[in-house]
């Protein structure tokens, strides 16, 4: 079902990149939709980030749910408090991810969003105290935004805020320095790449979550999350598509 993903996403190009989602089939087999976009055998296929670290998410060997540390965060604790991410970055999540942010086919990201939403919504449910005051898409710099045409994290943001009822802003934080390729660099080059590229340009609300596509090494959570608690936030969180296994 899912495999056929890339194939048909390639067929179906045009109008991907002018809707949010397929009408009347699934966007990876073309069968009778259920839910947003895929149909329920293609969603089942997709990657659930399961056993995940409580505090980063990274994807655990062992383990249901968020109930254990990672040893990256028992040695470096992170300046969030956690991160909510449904999905691990592996197929067919990267290709959707992947299509999504760089192609602009935004019926590729839709399933994924929504889950995200449903997620985040069942968790202040529960924990209601959770509650963000403003939401924080990852800022993307001024030239790289023009080139792509839009910035996911902000895309993915809107309907967070559209649909939990929290606001999000993309005046609280910029980018202002561009920085090389983030990609292939581990977590420690990442971070010296990121330093000093956030500008919080006023006082942060005490309860943040930054928003964000996928979650690799942390790096860019990290600096955003440092910059927003010197800003005042006491509270951050991370809520993103995906996380990658290491």
């Amino acid at each position: 079902m899912i495999k056929r993903l890339i194939t048909l996403s390639t067929q179906i190009q045009r109008k991907v990149n002018n809707s949010f989602a397929l009408p009347g089939a699934c966007i990876a087999c073309s069968s009778a939709i259920v839910g947003h976009g895929l149909c329920a055998g293609c969603y089942a296929d997709l990657p659930a980030n399961d056993g995940q670290c409580r505090r980063c998410a990274l994807p655990l060997a062992f383990g249901t749910g968020a109930t254990m540390t990672c040893g990256e965060c028992l040695r470096h604790p992170p300046p969030f408090e956690r991160v909510i991410t449904p999905w691990r970055y592996e197929f067919p999540v990267n290709h959707m991810i992947s299509r999504y942010k760089y192609r602009g086919q935004r019926a590729l990201g839709q399933p994924l969003i929504q889950s995200l939403v449903e997620r985040v919504r069942d968790d202040l449910a529960t924990e209601p105290w959770r509650r963000p005051d403003l939401l924080i898409p990852s800022p993307m710099h001024r030239n790289r935004q023009r080139r792509r045409g839009f910035n996911q994290a902000e895309d993915i943001a809107e309907q967070l805020s559209r649909q939990t009822g929290v606001p999000w802003s993309v005046t609280l934080v910029r980018k202002h320095r561009q920085h090389g390729e983030q990609a292939g660099l581990g977590r420690q080059k990442r971070l010296a790449n990121l330093r000093g590229s956030f500008v919080v340009d006023s006082p942060a609300p005490p309860r943040v979550a930054i928003v964000d596509d996928v979650i690799t090494t942390g790096a860019t959570a990290r600096t955003l999350a440092l910059a927003l608690a010197k800003a005042g936030a006491c509270h951050i969180e991370v809520w993103a598509l995906a996380r990658t296994p290491n």
